[in-house]
């Protein structure tokens, strides 16, 4: 594609409405389209006349901010950062977010602007690696159910936050001897000696006498009602935490009932507001006494770690966990953006601005552990408080009832930021799901399908709000995300940058926005970043052990469970390549094969007008070097 032969056309012809400015005559006044099998046809005809689109263009960019910094990043990446070098973590952070974070974030935005399709729709690109979206689909479903209920508990903590005193900031007589006070100058029943009111709980030779902290009794006892075991089952549903579940449900329903119309004018606050929260924290935090020893603590190099590979495997993680690549979420929400809209500014501004968040918050956190640890007289600031699952709901509880001056202020503002995060992200892997679904079923209206999947999930939601739930929340998070997402992703990378090609993903970009793909993405989306995938997959196989639960092994049906969850994601990938064979037109099974791995006939942009001046314009751009050997189209993928 000759630089004259763009000019004309990009970025210009799409106008406001998302629709072609350029006239019939300009594009293609006496050519026919291409003539399209029946299946193409049938297909086409169940796609909406019209998708809709976001009402400006920040309003994507509020989302995608409001999706991709969440939860992980305020309560996760701090204390990951701290377990894998400190300071040190930050430069493998980095390399990764480069080499895999943002190429990503990026090929996502692209193909899903580029071709108006949800993320299982948009393998059209690819029949027989239809697997990819639709195992994508069932993990978001998956993660969607549990992810609401942590906001219920955090909402629940909220509610509590408006106490005096902090309901968690003082031992109760049931919990037994062994508790010690989260609030140091709270009464304590027990009376327990002054020096064991350290936050780190001395350690005990008798695991049965262990010093426990108010918080995480609270935690164990009032919210969760936690069995020590589920071999006799998970119980019933905590009524109170049944609650919080409903309105969590309720908000993602009411935001998301009319599609982007209605969430993207919510993204702002959702976006905006946890920015707020974290900027009264952060000013507070550095405020207070031992703040900059705490902050210090956090950035300081353990350079040891840094050739750990536990450590870059953090990084990997991290990174593609806190993006949320690789999901669907991404392309799901790029499907309703205009056609022309800058997405190569807007992968940018998010991914810089996710690891901007996560420092922030490192900053505020440590911040005010370097505070508590000033007021105890420790100089060990990692001791202040620990991390692990249980993180947000007891470290952070324990360290905000040791708050001499209203810690109710400080508990209220931190549970409301969590909630507000929790609800930006579930509205994102809800959405994605409605997406998917009224991609195949158009005529099924948008609130009908929010209220479908906002009540299923609601019911299932049920299970991780009884006394075992915790048991189950971590068995359907490693078995229906982790163990699936790695491998789907690597999927949709080798899909992407090598069946499509690299090379035709390229000449979309500047056919949609006009501009040349930098060598960089080049490399990243062909080579660098598929590979670095494929050996994190390796060594997450290969260091794997079974999964536990505060060190409490799974029952035997627990573990069949999980692993029927993980092999129904990764069976899509088989299950639809079949599929796709058998549905190909062609003639004989060598044709069927060729036609699974082709685009469709009616790939690529939705207007006609500009689906058919792509399709002559990638066809003269694939022609030259077609038939001259694999080393050629290997180069030509990789360079173009």
């Amino acid at each position: 594609m000759d630089a004259s032969h763009r000019n004309h056309r990009n970025p210009a012809f799409v106008g406001d409405d998302g629709r072609s400015t350029a006239s019939t005559m300009d594009i293609s006044a006496s050519n026919t389209a291409a003539p399209r099998d029946n299946i193409d046809d049938l297909e086409s005809s169940k796609l909406p006349e019209e998708r809709a689109t976001w009402g400006k263009g920040v309003e994507f960019l509020m989302s995608c901010i409001a999706m991709s910094v969440g939860l992980g990043n305020v309560w996760r990446f701090p204390f990951t950062a701290l377990d894998n070098g400190g300071g040190a973590f930050l430069i493998p952070y980095l390399i990764v977010l480069f080499l895999i974070g943002k190429p990503i974030y990026y090929l996502e935005m692209v193909i899903g602007q580029f071709s108006s399709r949800g993320s299982v729709k948009v393998f059209d690109l690819c029949p027989a690696m239809k697997g990819v979206g639709a195992g994508q689909a069932f993990q978001v479903f998956m993660l969607n159910t549990y992810y609401a209920a942590l906001v219920a508990i955090i909402g629940r903590y909220f509610f509590e936050s408006f106490q005096n005193p902090l309901p968690w900031a003082a031992c109760r007589e049931e919990w037994g001897s062994n508790c010690i006070n989260s609030a140091p100058d709270a009464t304590n029943w027990s009376q327990v000696e002054s020096e064991n009111q350290r936050p780190q709980n001395s350690s005990v030779k008798s695991q049965n006498d262990r010093l426990i902290t108010s918080s995480e009794w609270y935690f164990v006892k009032e919210v969760l009602h936690e069995t020590p075991n589920i071999e006799d089952g998970i119980g019933l549903p905590n009524w109170e935490l049944v609650i919080g579940l409903f309105v969590a449900w309720a908000c993602v329903f009411l935001i998301i009932r009319r599609g982007v119309k209605s969430s993207g004018k919510a993204s702002y606050f959702l976006a905006i507001f946890p920015y707020v929260i974290m900027g009264v924290l952060l000013v507070r935090a550095v405020t207070l006494p031992g703040s900059l020893d705490g902050i210090y603590y956090f950035i300081k190099p353990q350079w040891g770690k840094i050739l750990d590979p536990k450590v870059w495997y953090a990084a990997v993680t991290q990174c593609f966990y806190s993006l949320s690549v690789c999901f669907g979420n991404i392309i799901m929400y790029s499907s309703f953006n205009k056609f022309g809209h800058n997405v190569h500014r807007d992968a940018s501004i998010v991914t810089a601005l996710d690891t901007m968040t996560s420092l922030l918050a490192g900053f505020t956190i440590f911040g005010i552990l370097g505070h508590l640890a000033h007021e105890i007289g420790t100089d060990d600031i990692g001791s202040v408080v620990k991390g692990g699952a249980g993180l947000a709901f007891i470290s952070y509880p324990d360290a905000i009832a040791k708050f001499k001056q209203l810690p109710q202020i400080f508990s209220v503002l931190f549970f409301l930021m969590l909630f507000v995060l929790g609800i930006g992200s579930n509205i994102a892997m809800t959405s994605c799901s409605v997406t998917a679904i009224r991609d195949r079923f158009p005529n099924f209206k948008q609130w009908q399908c929010s209220l479908l999947i906002a009540v299923v999930s609601f019911v299932i939601g049920l299970m991780y709000i009884t006394p075992g739930g915790q048991y189950m929340l971590t068995l359907v998070d490693f078995f229906g995300a982790s163990m699936i997402a790695l491998v789907l992703g690597i999927a949709e990378l080798y899909t992407l940058g090598w069946i499509y090609g690299t090379d035709r993903l390229c000449k979309d970009i500047e056919f949609m926005l006009g501009r040349k793909v930098g060598l960089y993405w080049r490399l990243c989306w062909s080579i660098i970043t598929p590979l670095i995938m494929t050996v994190i997959l390796i060594y997450f196989y290969a260091t794997y052990e079974p999964l536990t639960y505060n060190n409490i092994v799974y029952p035997n049906w627990a573990y069949g469970i999980g692993w029927t969850i993980t092999a129904f994601g990764i069976l899509q990938l088989p299950i639809w390549m079949i599929v796709a064979i058998i549905r190909d037109p062609g003639q004989s099974l060598g044709q069927k094969i060729r036609g699974a791995f082709t685009p469709k006939k009616n790939w690529g942009p939705t207007d006609p007008l500009l689906r058919e001046q792509y399709n002559k314009e990638i066809e003269n751009d694939l022609t030259p070097k077609r038939g001259k050997g694999i080393w050629a189209a290997i180069k030509q993928n990789i360079f173009g």
